[in-house]
């Protein structure tokens, strides 16, 4: 296990966003989605060139540097998707919580496979990306239809993990009072569905698509205004046992 290194793609010491409290980011490397709002398509290709290369143990260490700052918060993975290097995930998961700090999993639920799930024996807390419940519309947003992301949530509902849905209303696509409508009605199914995270769709990572070389998909798509997104949260607000943003 001590030998396992984790291709790494980025870290945040004090990130905010990304669980609850202060927290200890890490931004793994591969993914095997291709969303077309993602705003880091530098994390897509597993064997692209890493910012570093630790083992669970070294990546431990650089949290322990920060523990009286996310004393109330904690470590989350992310990505990229981090469930594509799982025994990594896994035992860095494990070594936090013999530390007692908090672990949370930033995942899209693309990959169902035991070595996948294993991550969850460590795992406090799942941030599940929905990016849309019909296969279809799911498929054009991120190039696969959901259906795993679906069955993922079913393991989570098996297991009695807590979870935190996130939902990007993407003007045009996903943004859409219907839709958003029959999501929270399918969600409301789940009891272990903590929070429901509706997150405006942003261009804040288009300059990496020019610096890559690739087209942008959602080229003259306009963020989301600010007074949309907080007539969304308003709309579904109490629906879920803690649902403020």
């Amino acid at each position: 296990m001590s030998e396992i290194k984790g291709r790494i793609h980025s870290l945040e010491s004090f990130g905010t966003v990304d669980g609850p409290g202060i927290r200890f980011v890490t931004f793994l490397q591969g993914c095997p989605l291709r969303c077309l709002y993602c705003h880091n398509p530098d994390t897509w290709e597993a064997h692209r060139k890493v910012a570093y290369e630790y083992t669970p143990q070294q990546l431990l260490e650089e949290v322990l540097k920060y523990r009286n700052f996310i004393v109330r918060g904690g470590v989350t993975l992310t990505g990229g998707e981090p469930l594509m290097q799982p025994e990594f995930a896994r035992e860095f998961f494990r070594l936090c919580r013999m530390e007692g700090i908090h672990t949370a999993l930033d995942t899209a639920g693309s990959i169902v496979t035991p070595q996948a799930l294993s991550v969850l024996d460590y795992a406090d807390l799942v941030l599940l990306d929905i990016k849309a419940l019909d296969a279809e519309l799911s498929r054009r947003v991120s190039g696969a239809d959901g259906s795993r992301t679906l069955r993922f949530l079913e393991v989570l509902q098996e297991r009695g993990m807590a979870v935190w849905i996130r939902h990007v209303l993407v003007p045009g696509l996903t943004d859409d009072d219907e839709k958003l409508d029959r999501l929270v009605d399918f969600l409301k199914g789940y009891t272990v569905i903590e929070k429901v995270e509706w997150l405006p769709y942003h261009t804040l990572g288009v300059f990496k698509y020019k610096e890559m070389g690739i087209e942008y998909p959602l080229d003259g798509v306009p963020p989301l205004s600010v007074e949309r997104i907080k007539a969304v949260r308003e709309r579904y607000a109490g629906v879920f046992p803690v649902a403020k943003d």
